[in-house]
């Protein structure tokens, strides 16, 4: 019985995982309804740990389960685009304050996070932009060494990848400017100036706010 209920773990995380970071983050998926089986199929595990993997992701107002229908990727909405750049900026703005008053800024990996992200310009390659887009704001939380901040700040990861993709997709140019935008982040915490990095970080944030909601 221990063994049975491992393997159902185990199932379960793999459904979720894979939803997360590979459905969930797709803008075209948006609005759409899964199936279970297609999903199961897929993975490579039973429809029982997909459909436990749904019920946990409706948890997190993730996906909406709608009766008679199933699971709907529930789509970003301008509050919610809103409030994820809300506490994003307040998040990396206490990161960015931390790590300069403590000389701890991470500037050789975040720069070569920026020169990775160099390589990925073009709209083939906009989902592996916005990931390494992800691991550069990431390596930045994750610099300060609060585990509790850590995990809350991974919890957005979904929705930021998506919300990054789609901004990518309603401006020309966004590649360009969102480099630019992180070059003036690392150019700030590399010559310890918290002010600047929290202006910097505000001002990219608003950016991609901006274009969200003008698409």
């Amino acid at each position: 019985m221990r063994e049975l209920g491992a393997a159902v773990t185990s199932g379960r995380e793999k459904a979720y995982a894979y939803l997360k970071e590979t459905v969930l983050t797709d803008p075209e998926m948006q609005g759409t309804f899964l199936s279970e089986q297609e999903l199961a199929d897929r993975i490579g595990v039973s429809r029982t740990p997909v459909r436990e993997a749904l019920l946990q992701l409706a948890a997190e107002d993730l996906v909406e389960l709608v009766p008679k229908r199933g699971a709907r990727v529930s789509p970003l909405t301008g509050r919610e685009i809103r409030e994820l750049m809300e506490l994003r900026g307040i998040v990396e703005r206490y990161a960015a304050q931390q790590l300069v008053s403590g000389g701890a800024a991470p500037v050789a990996g975040l720069r070569s996070l920026l020169e990775r992200q160099r390589e990925l310009t073009g709209a083939g390659q906009a989902r592996e932009f916005i990931a390494v887009d992800h691991c550069f704001h990431s390596a930045l939380v994750s610099a300060v060494g609060n585990a509790l901040l850590d995990r809350h700040y991974d919890g957005l990861r979904s929705r930021q990848v998506r919300a990054g993709v789609v901004a990518l997709f309603n401006q020309q140019g966004r590649q360009e400017a969102v480099l630019e935008e992180h070059e003036v982040i690392l150019d700030a915490l590399a010559a310890g100036d918290a002010q600047a990095a929290c202006a910097a970080i505000d001002h990219h944030l608003e950016s991609t706010l901006k274009v969200l909601l003008a698409g």
